[in-house]
Formats: structure tokens, C-alpha cells, sequence
């Protein structure tokens, strides 16, 4: 079957795609908003709208459309996002406060709760292709067409990030 004939209401083929784009785009949005919960909802939420409107959408165009439902989902829960990062780093401050631990344990777990909070500091964007690159692997190029922009613009956002995390963590 040609990619032009394929119909996302026939349930193999929507299958398909769920398989094919969970989750690169589950990562994707977890890296715009910080909060795994959140991103399984907004995809959760994106994967329905398109089987509800299956017959509406052009079969190739599938993957662009579940990047742009997502990232507008994303843009719509800004305020909560951001409150909940806000707890997140409250939570992460309050933790690993005994003294029971070995030092070498301590000194891990002190170091990881600088690294969570010198990412959850880097601007949306950077923090965005910081993660992209490091955690899923992603080259710029491929993180320039996911997002939309140049490789240039990858390349300093990635720049950028990597300056603050110096300046921030020591020994990075």
C-alpha cells in the first residue's frame, strides 16, 4: 500500500504510527515541560484527537501534526508547568538532609541535586536540545528539523547550556 493511500482509521495502520512516534514525541514534551506525568497526558491526549480525526488527516503528514498538537498542547499548560517545577525544586532542596548516610553517598546525592537544579535552571530552549542531544541521543540535525530550527541555533542553544552548567557544577 502506497504511504498516500494509508488511512489512520484503519487500526494497523494508526498502531503503526502510535508505535512509530510515542516515544520520541513522550520525550519530546517531557523535555519542553520537565514532568514525565505531564508529557504522557499531552500525548495521550494528542494520539486521541488524531484517531478521532482520522479521516481528516493526510497520512503524511502525521508525524508534523503530532510534533505541532504537542508543543501547542505544551504552550497551553505554561503556568502549571511552571509551578510545578517550582515544587519540584522546592521538594529536591528538602531532600537527602540526613547525615546516615556514607559520605561518598552524600556527596552523589549532592551532586546529582546540583546537576536537576542547574538544568531545571537553563532557559526552555536550551534545556530542550540539552536533553535532546545528551539523553536521547538526538543530532543536531535532528534535533533542527524536530524543533524547527537551524543547526546553528542548535548548535549555540547547546553552547549556551553547556556554559551554564560549567559555571554552575564544578567539574563538568
Amino acid at each position: 500500500m502506497k504511504e498516500s493511500e494509508k488511512s489512520l482509521c484503519e487500526s494497523k495502520v494508526f498502531e503503526e504510527v502510535y508505535k512509530t512516534h510515542v516515544t520520541a514525541l513522550r520525550n519530546y514534551v517531557y523535555y519542553k515541560s520537565g514532568d514525565i506525568d505531564v508529557a504522557e497526558d499531552i500525548v495521550q491526549e494528542c494520539f486521541m484527537k488524531i484517531w478521532k480525526n482520522c479521516a481528516k488527516i493526510i497520512f503524511s503528514t502525521v508525524k508534523s501534526l503530532l510534533y505541532k498538537m504537542a508543543s501547542n498542547s505544551f504552550l497551553n499548560m505554561v503556568s502549571h508547568k511552571k509551578v510545578v517545577l517550582e515544587h519540584q525544586k522546592l521538594s529536591v532542596n528538602n531532600k537527602n538532609s540526613t547525615n546516615e548516610n556514607p559520605e561518598f553517598l552524600l556527596e552523589e546525592k549532592e551532586f546529582l541535586k546540583k546537576l536537576q537544579n542547574a538544568i531545571a535552571d537553563l532557559s526552555d530552549k536550551e534545556r530542550e536540545v540539552f536533553l535532546l542531544n545528551r539523553i536521547d541521543k538526538k543530532k543536531y540535525r535532528e534535533i533542527a528539523e524536530l524543533l524547527n530550527i537551524s543547526v546553528k541555533a542548535v548548535e549555540k542553544r547547546m553552547s549556551s547550556a553547556l556554559k551554564k552548567l560549567r559555571t554552575k557544577i564544578e567539574g563538568i
